[in-house]
């Protein structure tokens, strides 16, 4: 038999006591307006109300079995994915990350010409390995959900239904939305098939989808580093970006460019400004995603410090690599940049999944922004389908399908 001290029984009855009032406090809060859920998991009928532009799909892998959850208005379904396992999914997943490593340096023994012969064989192992892997998607997940949601052969002539995709573990690293055959030039391919969003969860896809308000300027802010050391310069594709900005915006835009582009001086614009393109390098650490950020004049603005601030914005278009990947170390958690901004007040968000030339993503640029105006004004409702446009055009016209594929779109 245990015999209890006066000291621990005073322990006792003071954890007792603040059990008592932390439950009190958390019932205050929950008496606020908008807070009543706090703490505890919302209702599934308000995020069922997520889906209320189409099907969000949540791909749950682990080894026991695979499953796609098809989330809608009218509730949530079960699609077996027989074919898909936790092991291909990690073997497939490491396979795909090593190609986009892409080359190691170059043996300094090397002659100049068997170096760039190196290279080419490289980035054609790339696209080998990255080809295999859309098609691997398209067998294994996007075919059967695509078949069991009637999406297999939309109506000619009507626009492409909407799809959200929320894949969960490694399957966060590869991207769902170009998922198919796209040599075969026969349809299979989640691009002729639907528009394609992506969301880290249903609360956060509920949350983008309500107005903003707020005392962001309904302005673009414009955030530019052609050079920075140690990295490939840009300041042509720069100031293509800005022409493409000053012809989408003629009343004029606010820019932050050059040495004047600080973790500081961007920090504070992006909560001023309700619509933002910025135009740099990215940074990613897929071992530790929090450090990710945006390499600016003085340095790198990490994920962590940009979601220490709400936001009221509506479009955020991020012109800078691997800023849509995660992390292998918590794969489940979504530590994106375009994941962060959408969690901080940004409703719509296109980034980039790994590292593009800048050419390219000038390009995009140059697609989408026009796809962004209706009756003359900047509408970021578009979004998602302005870049899916974008991407069928670079597409058609013959671009890698790794230059084009890693573009996103995050949001409602």
């Amino acid at each position: 038999m245990t015999i209890m001290g006066e000291g621990g029984k005073q322990l006792t009855d003071r954890r007792m006591a603040l059990a008592r009032e932390w439950d009190g406090l958390v019932e205050e809060v929950r008496r606020l307006p908008g807070f009543e859920d706090f703490l505890r998991p919302p209702p599934l009928d308000t995020l069922l109300e997520a889906a209320r532009s189409g099907p969000v799909v949540i791909v749950n892998v682990s080894r026991w079995r695979c499953d796609a959850l098809v989330v809608t208005t009218a509730g949530v379904r079960s699609i077996p994915l027989t074919d898909l396992t936790a092991n291909d999914v990690a073997g497939r997943a490491t396979k795909y990350l090593e190609a986009l490593r892409g080359p190691a340096a170059s043996p300094q023994q090397l002659t100049y010409i068997e170096q760039i012969t190196l290279r080419k064989t490289v980035r054609r192992r790339r696209l080998e390995t990255i080809s295999a892997t859309m098609e691997w998607l398209w067998d294994v997940i996007a075919q059967p959900v695509l078949a069991e949601l009637g999406f297999l052969d939309p109506p000619k002539g009507e626009a492409l239904p909407r799809v959200w995709w929320c894949p969960t573990g490694l399957l966060s690293l590869v991207p769902l939305h170009g998922a198919g055959y796209h040599g075969s030039d026969d349809g299979r391919t989640v691009l002729d098939r639907v528009v394609s969003s992506y969301t880290p969860t249903l609360r956060a896809l509920r949350e983008a989808q309500q107005p903003r308000s707020g005392g962001a300027a309904a302005r673009m802010l414009f955030v530019g580093v052609p050079e920075v050391e140690g990295r490939l310069g840009m300041p042509e594709e720069l100031e293509r970006e800005k022409a493409v900005l000053s012809a989408t915006f003629p009343e004029g835009f606010a820019a932050i460019d050059g040495s004047g582009a600080t973790k500081e001086a961007v920090a504070g614009a992006l909560a001023a400004h309700r619509w933002t393109h910025v135009s740099c390098h990215g940074y990613q650490d897929i071992y530790n995603p929090s450090r990710a950020g945006l390499v600016l004049a003085d340095g790198t603005l990490t994920i962590p410090r940009i979601s220490s601030s709400r936001h009221s914005g509506e479009f955020a278009f991020l012109s800078a690599c691997m800023t849509a990947t995660g992390g292998l170390n918590l794969p489940d958690e979504a530590i994106t940049l375009a994941s962060a901004l959408n969690y901080t007040g940004y409703q719509h968000v296109l980034a980039t999944l790994w590292s593009v030339p800048p050419a390219t993503a000038a390009q995009v640029a140059e697609l989408v922004y026009p796809r962004l105006l209706h009756d003359g004004k900047f509408s970021p409702d578009r979004a998602a389908r302005a870049l899916h446009e974008a991407l069928l055009t670079l597409r058609h016209s013959g671009t890698r399908l790794d230059d084009w594929l890693p573009f996103t779109h995050t949001g409602p």
